[in-house]
């Protein structure tokens, strides 16, 4: 049988010995870290290969270094270790933040044995679980910024990603064949169309939205 090992992170010890106690239930499963803070594993990788971990299971707040910048650094060292984040904090920010880093699933406190089981079983064979409750956060928060998303023109788009690429207007105007009348018409109107100040909030605007990298 394939043993897999784990490694558990969590400031309240009550909780992280529950969540042994439950891993423990299944033979194929080792508990071969369960510590308090996430430096430890970040010294326990360093030493170790990660090959010898498949799993970490983790809370977002924890007093050191917490959850989300635990799962991206070690998203970005150790690529093959899987992470599960468990946590109370249902914030859809803090969920897209995590998804962004590649974090491999994501469970409420509150979730049953049944759920956390199913969970590490579906992690652990290469897939992501986020339980309906993170799910239901999630999509209500992006339904909410596509309704809030304001409807650009593509011209608009066009002058808006070249502003942000610090094209002056006189540039912009060459490189879309108008006149720099016609572009300072624009970035006033994008100004007051997004709500923002001025050409530094039209950048940001154009950063949020992905027009650039």
């Amino acid at each position: 049988m394939q043993k897999f090992n784990l490694i558990i992170v969590d400031d309240h010890s009550m909780f992280r010995e529950g969540l042994e106690g439950l891993v423990e239930t299944e033979e194929s499963y080792n508990i071969a870290l369960s510590v308090k803070n996430g430096n430890e594993i970040l010294k326990y990788l360093d030493i170790n290969s990660d090959k010898d971990v498949d799993l970490i299971i983790s809370d977002i707040s924890m007093p050191d270094i917490n959850g989300i910048e635990l799962t991206k650094l070690i998203k970005e060292k150790y690529t093959k270790v899987k992470v599960l984040i468990i946590s109370m904090h249902m914030n859809a920010d803090m969920i897209e933040e995590l998804i962004q880093y590649n974090v491999d699933g994501y469970l409420s406190k509150n979730a049953t044995k049944r759920e956390l089981l199913e969970a590490v079983k579906t992690i652990l064979s290469g897939k992501r679980f986020f339980s309906k409750k993170i799910k239901e956060v999630y999509f209500k928060k992006k339904q909410a910024d596509e309704k809030e998303k304001i409807k650009l023109t593509k011209r608009e788009i066009d002058v808006i990603t070249l502003i942000a690429k610090e094209y002056t207007t006189q540039e912009i105007a060459d490189q879309l064949f108008l006149s720099k009348h016609t572009i300072e018409s624009y970035r006033k109107t994008l100004i007051s169309k997004l709500g923002v100040r001025n050409l530094a909030g039209l950048t940001r605007y154009a950063i949020k939205m992905k027009y650039i990298e």
